[in-house]
């Protein structure tokens, strides 16, 4: 029997492709292990969005190989779609698939249990019905991106933006809603959702009719750019009561127009300003994030302050900061003026500094407001606006509670280890003693 070992490099659209591959392999009679040790197959969904996200794919075949040299290897996902010969080439790997469609992993994990008939959808297919790794459920309402920002290659690996129906998403909304209480709408560029779609779609009638259909579950944006978030979007968070979480990740890359525009970017920085400011108006609280790029080929002291400047002023809750990554085949690779990787990384660790005050700053406000807490663990969950808090009372994972936040924010720790991705803020909470109606 084919048992798979599964690892996730990357992003939430990775981590529900992985769940996509689980879920067919395990319609084909596959069996899911969480050791592999124990496992006949590796399956290995990649990501391409930094150069160290390709060299931490090879460690660790390299390791599997060495560790588990029976180990049947298979590599998917986005580096794979770019990088497949280099990846067929190493002695570890017994098969490669360019990309995430699931029924092309199924196949060459195991080809025996292919099934007849099966329509090879490129885009979603079998509605996803769990996700097996965790208490949040992910859909991907999207893949690709039509936008051509220099520096990325994730475009390049999973091409144009195409939108999954509403009816669809509605269904699988239904699905995942028996098992998650909150669900990420995640995808590569889901701002630009429905404009590949007939008739006059769009994110926020999407999210409408996800209101409406699947009324018990908390939907939550993964990223999504501050100037494609229209009215009508604010005004749905604003009003759902918290059932569209008041959170949003909305990647800056950089706050000088110089570097905006090496970035190939489509909006300059006092249009991301002024758009951000509107909505943390209107959205009280909100959990606020960016991704920022620092060391980006030419990017001066100055450019750098302003970039420090805009982040200071804007109301952030946590930062993701990267510092600049050669990605082959991009614009960018080509640029002149390298920054010193030592200059990179001391601006890196700067923002990161101050990306985890002003974390700190926003869960010290919180404390003693009310929160709407989705259930993670008996004694974990999650506020909208993207605080985790320990929950004294526990509570049952996958379940929606009002609580309210007690205590000052602990187990903050530094931001600055090597992804750049800083821990959420810890808050204790009391559950509620009654349930709310949305549970």
């Amino acid at each position: 029997m084919t048992s798979v070992w599964y690892h996730t490099f990357g992003c939430k659209a990775n981590q529900y492709d992985t769940e996509r591959m689980r879920q067919e392999l395990e319609s084909r009679g596959a069996s899911t292990s969480d050791d592999p040790s124990a496992a006949t197959v590796a399956v290995l969904n990649t990501c391409t969005v930094t150069d160290q996200a390709d060299l931490s794919a090879r460690r660790l075949i390299r390791k599997l190989g060495r560790r588990h040299p029976d180990l049947r290897i298979v590599v998917a996902g986005c580096s794979s779609a770019l990088r497949s010969e280099e990846y067929r080439a190493m002695q570890e790997v017994a098969g490669v698939v360019a990309g995430q469609d699931p029924v092309a992993v199924a196949a060459e994990v195991a080809p025996e249990a292919a099934m007849a008939g099966r329509d090879d959808e490129p885009i979603g297919g079998t509605l996803l019905r769990a996700n097996r790794r965790g208490s949040r459920g992910w859909m991907k309402i999207q893949d690709g991106c039509d936008r051509k920002c220099s520096f990325c290659a994730t475009r390049l690996a999973r091409g144009a933006s195409r939108s999954r129906p509403i009816g669809d998403l509605e269904a699988e909304a239904l699905l995942l809603s028996r098992q998650h209480s909150e669900i990420v709408l995640t995808g590569i560029h889901i701002g630009h959702y429905g404009l590949d779609l007939p008739g006059a779609e769009s994110l926020a009638h999407l999210c409408r009719r996800l209101l409406e259909t699947v009324p018990a579950v908390r939907f939550r944006f993964g990223s999504i750019e501050a100037t494609e978030i229209d009215d009508e979007l604010v005004e749905l968070i604003v009003s759902s009561d918290g059932l569209l979480a008041p959170h949003l990740h909305v990647p800056l890359q950089s706050g000088s127009d110089p570097v905006l525009r090496r970035m190939r970017r489509w909006h300059t920085r006092e249009q991301y300003r002024q758009r951000v400011l509107e909505i943390a108006e209107r959205v009280q609280p909100l959990g606020l994030g960016a991704d920022i790029i620092v060391g980006f080929p030419g990017e001066s002291e100055s450019d750098h302050a302003l970039t420090r400047d805009l982040v200071e002023e804007l109301p952030y809750t946590y930062l993701h900061v990267f510092p600049f990554s050669v990605r082959q085949g991009t614009r960018a690779a080509q640029l002149p003026d390298p920054v010193p990787a030592a200059v990179a990384a001391e601006r890196s660790r700067e923002l990161r500094e101050l990306g985890v005050s002003k974390g700190s700053a926003h869960a010290a406000r919180r404390v003693g407001g009310q929160a709407l807490v989705a259930v993670e663990t008996g004694t974990t969950g999650l506020t909208g606006d993207y605080l985790r808090v320990r929950l004294s009372g526990g509570g049952e994972s996958g379940t929606l509670h009002r609580v309210r936040l007690a205590g000052a924010a602990v187990d903050l720790r530094a931001a600055a280890g090597a992804t750049g991705r800083a821990a959420l803020p810890v808050l204790r909470a009391s559950l509620a003693q009654e349930q709310p109606s949305v549970a």
